[in-house]
């Protein structure tokens, strides 16, 4: 068995940040990942840009998510500048995956964490709320690892839930989540031409869906421009009442977003000039997950209290990305969006499940209802989650206490430090 001061689960923005952060510490941190690399959403479902992170005070852009997630920004911005890949580097949203994948691994390493890709969590030992180690399968077979503290960045919450922490699933009144989405490019499409041709799309799209000639639920076409010539994004598939943590459902889900892409793909195709020479590039490594489990915290962070932009003396991030729901029974995006200057808080007590003594949880799975999820679930703000996790752990570990009676004053004055925004 390997024994680690803090085994990180999961690999996106969240772990990512989690892990090089623990690492900075000084602690011997682990973290797996059931991909290739880290990245996490980024990398295995290809969502891009970074949604909206900062705030306009006396007219001018203030940045809410900071720290690491600044950190990451900057090195990619240098790695698109040796490269030559400069377009679209104005709002610092649109990055390129394989640079993040590369960048990710980089930093880590440089904060001595030690990374151990192509490994599933497949088992949790686990009493009177600590965990004492988790296993791993791999290729070789399972692989127990030991650590003094754990940080869930699953996004679904999977070491809470194998532990026997509480969770929540999708909305309250019917568990339902927001839809997945399978996100894909299209090649040798001619953008400056799309530009032009982009209020004709929408409007046949819309007419499209009201003859039944497109099943896919969504209300209108969602296209990104991306660091790549002549290719665009889309993040427009919606697969609605299905269980992202049931394997049978997603599997359908899969299937079903596949068929939607090649429908999508063939009404441009066939309809616009901007896309009679393109041709479908790829679909994502697999469906990307808005919302599933949320584990119940020492606080559950609700949407009216980010409305509210309530602040806290625990705060370790701060967020103001809209309350951005997309329907999970159908067609329909509902968002509510924060004035300028305004934005909410995330306490420290919402990583924390109820009775865990040495587990936290970073990311979009944190204590929080249907409705605040819906705001913080993006990877700016995860990221910055996911640094206060990496932070909190190895407070705690250096005072030997439990995570919940982690000295929150340390960690929030080593989050400043380190450049993050907690108030």
């Amino acid at each position: 068995m390997k024994k680690y001061d803090i085994v990180v689960a999961g690999g996106g923005f969240a772990g990512a940040a989690a892990a090089i952060a623990a690492g900075r510490q000084g602690k011997k941190v682990l973290l797996f990942d059931k991909s290739n690399c880290m990245g996490g959403a980024a990398a295995n479902c290809l969502i891009n840009p970074f949604m909206p992170y900062t705030t306009k005070v006396n007219g001018e852009h203030k940045r809410l998510c900071a720290g690491l997630f600044l950190e990451i920004q900057d090195k990619l911005d240098d790695i698109r500048r040796l490269t030559g890949e400069t377009r679209y580097m104005e709002g610092r949203s649109i990055f390129s995956e394989e640079h993040l994948k590369l960048l990710l691994n980089r930093m880590a390493q440089e904060a001595g964490v030690e990374l151990l890709y192509h490994a599933y969590l497949c088992g949790v030992s686990c009493a009177d709320g600590k965990i004492n180690s988790v296993t791993v399968a791999t290729k070789s077979g399972n692989i127990e690892l030991e650590a003094d503290y754990f940080i869930d960045a699953t996004g679904d919450a999977d070491l809470a839930v194998s532990a026997g922490f509480p969770y929540r699933l999708g909305r309250a009144e019917d568990n339902l989540c927001q839809p997945m989405t399978l996100c894909f490019r299209v090649s040798n499409v001619d953008v400056e031409k799309f530009t032009e041709e982009k209020p004709e799309i929408q409007k046949l799209y819309k007419q499209y869906r009201a003859d039944g000639k497109i099943k896919n639920p969504r209300e209108d076409i969602l296209i990104f421009k991306v660091v790549q010539k002549n290719v665009l994004h889309f993040n427009s598939t919606r697969i609605v009442k299905m269980n992202p943590v049931d394997p049978f459902d997603v599997t359908k889900a899969e299937i079903e977003a596949r068929e939607q892409t090649f429908e999508l793909y063939l009404f441009l195709k066939n309809n616009f000039e901007s896309f009679k020479n393109s041709e479908l590039l790829m679909t994502a490594a697999e469906i990307g997950v808005r919302e599933s489990r949320m584990i119940d915290g020492l606080h559950v962070l609700t949407g009216k209290e980010i409305v509210a932009c309530t602040k806290f003396d625990d705060s370790i991030a701060c967020g103001n990305y809209d309350v951005d729901i997309h329907n999970p029974e159908g067609t329909g995006t509902s968002h509510y969006y924060f004035p300028d200057g305004q934005y909410y808080e995330i306490p420290y007590r919402s990583l924390l499940p109820v009775g865990s003594q040495n587990l936290i949880v970073a990311g979009r799975c944190i204590s929080v209802d249907h409705e605040a999820q819906a705001s913080m679930r993006v990877m700016p703000i995860v990221c910055c989650v996911g640094e206060a996790a990496g932070i909190a752990a190895s407070v705690a570990k250096d005072g030997k206490n439990n995570v919940a009676d982690a000295d929150i004053s340390k960690i929030q004055d080593l989050l400043v430090k380190n450049g993050a925004l907690i108030h």
